[in-house]
């Protein structure tokens, strides 16, 4: 069954489901199964409800996906911070000039990547608002089977992990709980009672999810589970002061020592939270790999450190991983027998971090950038389309590098997922599984949860720190967001982090900052204005016009 043109507008642009909902999920996605047999048994409830909703996890379409796909949810937390840029290289990566927007932070009310992004979080909260109506249902005509709660808790925490990533990149957005919400009921909430929903959800499903480990083959493969809900309890409760906060333009934060959760029966405050959700994570098994790079690896199911992956099966799945493709030079790729786009490059920010060329650089610089003379799997030099040595020239990169000696060269380019020499579609659909979350970032949001809690949180840096042989630091905010940015390098945090650190709004080397942006208003993307066109009751963010 096909959905009609203007029902797709509408649904897209309000997420609200009137008389078309049911045409739009019997799609026939499931070689033509009616509804009705579509929930006939819990098997098939299963299929149809709970694990259909994992087809949008990754993706294969722009903005699609919470990882592998450009101009969504993952360039919109790196491309706006001094973790990544994409240098105009001549005609090559200036489309319309959105990639120096995201970096200047100059993406206004109409960004189509913005509003693609708003769309795919709502498409896949609508899809589990349904799911959770036709658990519901069965469980009324079917009996109350014990596996229905478990169904709904993991679709549940599913809701809110979408939810999660609105309050994050929005703010202020609507909390839509049902897949026929007339529109005259669609209200914007305020941050902090979306963060309270978020938590709420995930601490009342989390003791009905599996423990299983996700990361590993096998029915709970690629599903949030127990640890994983866990670690996203922590991930919400880290940033508290800023999700507690419903005017982040005013300068003044609400304190995690005074913001309190109930946790195990016990009141705690914000960073005592943060802990303890890490010390369950924990206690569910994880460790760090004695090898940091088996993390990214080819075929890397067996990680007993990722907590959270989106699966990668070229012959399976069509999830894609864009992002290698896009950072190497256009011979380097050629000499792996793939495809390359000459794009994406470490800013002089993380150079300076890594202490890339001096000798106390961060042993990860080698294991996350390409940087210097390039070769091939075989250890032959590559060579530019004149002959050339091709090197990547780190300190040469800025926001525009057309007509210089540096237009195709300029920037160290992202290594850190192993190469798949099988890989196919120029390297795009690759064995390894995208890493979403994973234990070293336990470890850190523990450090620091204990150090702004006035505790002593050099145990768990030093834990991150020698699995690398790095030197011993201390364990102060400071070093705390260097380490984040050499540990969780091209993982998609940076955005969060420098917000949650209080430096998003600061000038970057190639961005000064926006006139008016120190109160703090670009730390939240605009409601994209064509949403706001179609839903009058919805308003704009402060500092957007």
């Amino acid at each position: 069954m096909k959905r009609s043109a203007a029902y797709i507008i509408m649904w897209i642009a309000l997420f609200i489901i009137q008389t078309s909902c049911d045409d739009f999920l019997r799609e026939e996605p499931r070689d033509k199964i009616y509804e009705e047999e579509a929930f006939d048994n819990l098997s098939d409830l299963y299929l149809n409800t709970v694990a259909t909703l994992y087809n949008n996890i990754g993706g294969c379409s722009d903005s699609q996906g919470l990882q592998g796909t450009g101009r969504g949810i993952y360039d919109l937390n790196t491309f706006t911070t001094d973790e990544a840029i994409m240098p105009t290289r001549g005609g090559d990566w200036y489309d319309g000039g959105f990639w120096q927007g995201l970096f200047l932070h100059r993406w206004g009310v109409n960004n189509d990547a913005i509003q693609a992004t708003w769309e795919y979080l709502y498409k896949v909260i609508l899809l589990s608002n349904k799911s959770l109506e036709k658990i519901e249902l069965y469980k009324k005509t079917h009996g109350d089977f014990p596996e229905l709660d478990a169904y709904r808790s993991e679709v549940r925490a599913f809701r809110a992990l979408y939810y999660y990533h609105l309050l994050d990149l929005f703010g202020r957005v609507p909390l839509v709980l049902s897949s026929s919400m007339p529109m005259k009921e669609v209200v914007q909430r305020s941050r902090s009672e979306l963060f309270k929903f978020v938590f709420r959800e995930l601490q009342e499903s989390a003791p009905l999810l599996n423990t299983s480990h996700s990361n590993l083959p096998g029915s709970y493969y690629g599903r949030i589970t127990r640890p994983v809900a866990y670690f996203l309890l922590a991930k919400l409760v880290l940033n508290s002061e800023i999700y507690m906060d419903d005017d982040w333009t005013d300068m003044d934060f609400p304190e995690g020592k005074n913001i309190y959760f109930t946790v195990g029966g016990k009141s705690l405050n914000a960073w005592q939270t943060v802990e303890a959700y890490c010390d369950s994570v924990t206690q569910t098994g994880y460790r760090l790999e004695d090898d940091y790079t088996t993390n990214f690896a080819v075929f890397n199911e067996a990680s007993i450190e990722n907590i959270f992956v989106i699966p990668m099966n070229k012959n399976l799945y069509t999830n894609q991983m864009q992002y290698l493709f896009r950072s190497r030079h256009y011979n380097h790729a050629k000499a792996y027998g793939l495809g390359g786009e000459n794009g994406s490059s470490a800013t002089l920010e993380v150079l300076q971090t890594f202490a890339y060329g001096t000798d106390e650089v961060d042993p990860r610089f080698d294991m996350c950038y390409f940087a210097g003379v390039v070769y091939d799997l075989k250890g032959k030099i590559v060579r530019m389309d004149d002959g050339t040595v091709l090197e990547y020239l780190p300190w040469e990169v800025a926001l525009d590098v057309s007509n210089t000696p540096y237009e195709k060269t300029a920037g160290a380019r992202m290594k850190k997922y192993a190469i798949d020499e099988t890989a196919t579609k120029d390297g795009k659909l690759m064995e390894n599984d995208i890493v979403l979350y994973r234990y070293a970032d336990v470890l850190l949001m523990k450090c620091e949860a204990k150090v702004r809690n006035g505790e002593d949180g050099n145990a768990e840096l030093h834990q991150v720190r020698s699995r690398v042989h790095a030197p011993y630091r201390e364990a102060t905010l400071e070093n705390i967001l260097a380490e984040r940015q050499m540990e969780l390098a091209w993982e998609g945090w940076r955005r969060q982090d420098l917000i949650r650190f209080g430096r998003f709004t600061h000038a970057y080397n190639s961005r000064p900052q926006l006139p008016g942006e120190e109160n703090g208003y670009t730390t939240v993307f605009p409601i994209p204005d064509n949403i706001i066109r179609m839903n009058p009751a919805l308003t704009q963010n402060p500092g957007y016009k």
